[in-house]
Protein backbone atom coordinates (compact mmCIF):
# COMPACT_ATOMS: atom_id res chain seq x y z
CA UNK A 1 0.00 0.00 0.00
CA UNK A 2 0.78 3.37 -0.72
CA UNK A 3 -0.04 7.10 0.30
CA UNK A 4 -2.85 7.04 -2.93
CA UNK A 5 -4.09 3.33 -1.61
CA UNK A 6 -4.33 4.68 1.71
CA UNK A 7 -6.28 8.15 0.20
CA UNK A 8 -8.26 6.06 -1.81
CA UNK A 9 -8.87 3.85 1.24
CA UNK A 10 -10.06 6.82 3.48
CA UNK A 11 -12.15 8.18 0.92
CA UNK A 12 -14.45 4.97 0.58
CA UNK A 13 -14.33 4.02 4.23
CA UNK A 14 -15.44 7.52 5.26
CA UNK A 15 -17.68 8.57 2.16
CA UNK A 16 -15.91 11.91 2.14
CA UNK A 17 -13.98 12.65 -1.40
CA UNK A 18 -10.20 11.98 -2.57
CA UNK A 19 -9.47 16.04 -1.82
CA UNK A 20 -11.25 15.49 1.76
CA UNK A 21 -9.21 12.39 2.60
CA UNK A 22 -6.09 13.51 0.81
CA UNK A 23 -6.40 16.69 3.30
CA UNK A 24 -7.15 14.20 6.50
CA UNK A 25 -3.62 11.84 5.76
CA UNK A 26 -1.53 15.08 4.93
CA UNK A 27 -2.92 15.96 8.54
CA UNK A 28 -1.74 12.76 10.21
CA UNK A 29 1.49 12.36 8.58
CA UNK A 30 2.01 16.31 9.44
CA UNK A 31 0.78 15.56 13.04
CA UNK A 32 3.19 12.32 13.35
CA UNK A 33 6.12 14.24 12.43
CA UNK A 34 5.87 17.86 14.09
CA UNK A 35 5.66 15.34 17.59
CA UNK A 36 8.66 13.86 16.33
CA UNK A 37 10.83 16.69 15.32
CA UNK A 38 9.79 17.95 19.31
CA UNK A 39 11.85 14.79 20.69
CA UNK A 40 8.19 13.09 21.55
CA UNK A 41 6.69 10.12 20.75
CA UNK A 42 3.46 9.26 18.55
CA UNK A 43 1.42 6.16 20.17
CA UNK A 44 -1.63 4.83 18.92
CA UNK A 45 -2.97 2.08 21.55
CA UNK A 46 -3.67 -1.22 19.66
CA UNK A 47 -1.76 0.06 16.19
CA UNK A 48 1.84 0.54 17.92
CA UNK A 49 4.32 3.92 18.50
CA UNK A 50 6.49 6.09 16.31
CA UNK A 51 9.33 7.88 18.45
CA UNK A 52 13.30 8.66 18.09
CA UNK A 53 16.81 7.72 18.59
CA UNK A 54 19.90 9.59 18.55
CA UNK A 55 23.26 8.06 17.39
CA UNK A 56 26.11 9.56 18.04
CA UNK A 57 28.99 10.59 15.71
CA UNK A 58 31.19 7.75 15.14
CA UNK A 59 34.34 6.95 12.90
CA UNK A 60 33.93 4.65 10.07
CA UNK A 61 36.12 3.14 7.40
CA UNK A 62 35.32 3.81 4.08
CA UNK A 63 34.86 -0.34 2.71
CA UNK A 64 36.56 0.52 -0.93
CA UNK A 65 39.81 2.60 0.23
CA UNK A 66 39.98 1.30 3.81
CA UNK A 67 40.32 5.39 4.60
CA UNK A 68 39.21 6.05 7.73
CA UNK A 69 35.95 8.82 8.06
CA UNK A 70 33.35 10.44 10.36
CA UNK A 71 30.12 9.63 10.68
CA UNK A 72 28.04 12.28 11.20
CA UNK A 73 25.37 12.04 14.23
CA UNK A 74 22.11 11.64 13.23
CA UNK A 75 18.31 11.24 14.55
CA UNK A 76 16.78 8.05 13.59
CA UNK A 77 12.71 7.60 13.75
CA UNK A 78 11.59 4.15 14.98
CA UNK A 79 8.61 2.05 14.89
CA UNK A 80 7.26 -0.29 17.23
CA UNK A 81 4.08 -2.59 16.55
CA UNK A 82 0.96 -2.54 18.85
CA UNK A 83 0.11 -6.22 20.39
CA UNK A 84 -3.51 -6.02 18.17
CA UNK A 85 -1.56 -5.04 15.04
CA UNK A 86 0.79 -7.61 15.45
CA UNK A 87 -1.82 -10.28 16.33
CA UNK A 88 -3.98 -9.23 13.55
CA UNK A 89 -1.02 -10.17 11.23
CA UNK A 90 -1.18 -13.24 12.46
Amino acid sequence: MNKGDLINNVAAKADISKAEATEAVNCVFESIEKALKKGGKASFVGFGTFSTNRRKARDGRNPATGEKIRIKAKTLVKFKAGKALVDSVN
